[in-house]
């Protein structure tokens, strides 16, 4: 059997995140490889995946907040709001100043409400947006309640192109998961007046993975690393060490005395240093809501 962790890779242009697992399943010789957090072919950087009893993280650490490094093109729309889609309209972006830029950004930061692109995975009517959009229908989706607590411009350039006077605004965001970048560029053209979509995006951490960590695929076909499960929990999640008792009652699956750490996840190691499980608080005790190393 493989060991237990986290591989962050810096996923390549034009790869799936089922392809990433799909060769990383050959490269660490299982296939319990799952991944947290979709990246879309076009976007690059950070991917966690887990390896083993690793994949019992991921639906935690998908809650996380990420930064992304993306480029907005203001001038043309397309119908995925990305450069993946089909062109749409286009209008001339030359006037658009930095101070408007900046401006629209500020709209956009805090806590709003965002509509998710026509290609989102959300159903409607128990129907995928996405497969309505290929079909050519426009689905009726609802705003979402997202965080965006950093939009940064850093820079502000004309593009000059035979298809339209364009303007691309480079940036750092850094947000709640469940927001669509590219739905941030939508809806910066759309104020603007101009339109836009997602022309870059490079996502560079997830939670405590940052893309110093990350390693390409070729650089982890000739050496294949990961992060222990331990460590894993650690980096992301408060740490509480329980005695003997405790420990013993946590790998049966019930419950102990609540943790001052928060309401969890927190990870919960035995006195030897073996990552246990992850706990959350409940009215008057911890309860165990992954458990790594059961009796």
């Amino acid at each position: 059997m493989a060991d237990s962790g986290v591989v962050v890779v810096d996923k390549p242009a034009d790869w799936t995140s089922h392809d990433v697992v799909a060769r990383m399943r050959r490269l660490a010789g299982t296939r319990r490889v799952g991944h947290a957090g979709t990246l879309d072919p076009m976007a690059t950087g950070v991917l966690v995946l887990g390896v083993e009893k690793g994949t019992k993280l991921l639906g935690h650490l998908t809650l996380t907040e990420k930064t992304y490094e993306a480029t907005f093109r203001l001038g043309l729309t397309t119908n995925t709001d990305d450069a993946e889609g089909e062109p749409g309209q286009r209008r001339d972006a030359s006037a658009v100043t930095e101070e408007e830029v900046r401006a629209a950004t500020a709209k956009l930061t805090g806590l709003i409400q965002q509509v998710p692109p026509q290609v989102s995975a959300i159903k409607v009517d128990g129907k995928r947006a996405y497969k309505s959009a290929r079909e050519g229908k426009e689905v009726a989706l609802e705003p979402r309640e997202i965080t965006v607590s950093q939009f940064d411009v850093t820079g502000v350039r004309p593009v000059e192109d035979p298809g339209g006077a364009f303007v691309d605004v480079d940036a750092v965001v850094s947000c709640s998961s469940g927001t669509y970048i590219r739905s941030l560029a939508r809806d910066m053209g759309q104020d603007l007046g101009v339109g836009g979509h997602l022309s870059v995006l490079r996502r560079t951490r997830v939670g405590p993975y940052e893309a110093s960590q990350a390693r390409t695929l070729d650089q982890l076909a000739e050496e294949y690393t990961q992060v222990p499960l331990a460590h894993a929990v650690a980096a992301g999640f408060p740490v509480r060490t329980m005695d003997e008792g405790e420990t013993k009652r946590i790998r049966h699956g019930n419950r102990i005395g609540p943790s001052s750490l928060g309401d969890g996840p927190v990870g919960l190691f035995a006195p030897d240093g073996t990552v246990v499980a992850l706990g959350e608080n409940r009215p008057g005790h911890m309860k165990p809501v992954v458990v790594f190393d059961p009796a």
